[in-house]
């Protein structure tokens, strides 16, 4: 099983790059006090730094809605799932607690501002790619049970013909979400060579890092960009 990006992305976004974690032995049922008291700091945090910031406005947030207008992707009504986080934490209304693993991948990526995603491995049909949408490709939205058709050329991850994040990272599915019996899980973080690589890579590291202390799971890390772009999952 490997994770790859179609040499199409790269077309459009030359500069975007990918830090990767495959995180296995997870046990996602207990629970962990220390990654709530990290996740509401990271929430504190940004709520006393931004509180009076326009999010949009943010360098770090301009350069995923600069790439989304590139991908012909409206930023006001399709938010990254960074800025989302942003706005809500800025505006005093936190986050809720999901679970450990999610819980302590939002806390890192308030932490460094960049959009970070996790999907089940256990739950994969094939490899993840991250690709523009084809006739066909269905995706259903995360608490949902409707079956949405997307049309080509909207910017995925998918697994087959299953999309698991929709308009790039706005928002994720039902199939692949994250469960307190999810034991080996993929995390991908987003980003862009010439802007955000030490956040994206820092992420990556230090996410990584806590995973094996907290958890003591089984890690791999990878990086893709246009010079490497699959990583083997497995």
């Amino acid at each position: 099983m490997k994770f790859s990006v179609s040499r199409e992305v790269f077309e459009k976004l030359d500069n975007v790059c990918f830090g990767v974690i495959v995180a296995k032995g997870i046990d996602n049922t207990l629970e962990k006090s220390e990654i709530i008291e990290k996740l509401n700091q990271a929430i504190q945090d940004c709520e006393e730094k931004f509180k009076d910031t326009k999010v949009k406005e943010l360098e770090d947030i301009l350069y995923y809605r600069d790439a989304f207008k590139k991908l012909e992707i409206n930023p006001n009504k399709f938010m990254s799932s960074i800025e989302a986080m942003l706005t809500r934490t800025s505006k005093g209304k936190g986050l809720p607690s999901i679970s450990p693993i999610v819980d302590l991948g939002n806390a890192v990526s308030l932490k460094y501002m960049v959009p970070l995603g996790a999907h089940d491995i256990d739950t994969l049909n094939g490899d993840i790619e991250v690709r523009f949408s084809k006739e066909g490709d269905t995706f259903i939205p995360l608490g949902s049970e409707e079956i949405e058709t997307l049309e080509d050329g909207e910017l995925i991850y998918s697994a087959g013909d299953n999309v698991r994040t929709r308009r790039w990272i706005w928002r994720q599915s039902e199939q692949g979400k994250i469960t307190n019996e999810s034991k080996n899980i993929f995390l991908p973080i987003d980003g862009f060579t010439d802007k955000n690589y030490e956040s994206v890579i820092s992420t990556r590291d230090e996410l990584a890092s806590l995973l094996k202390d907290i958890f003591s799971c089984n890690i791999k890390v990878g990086f893709i960009d246009k010079n490497n772009t699959e990583f083997e999952i497995d």
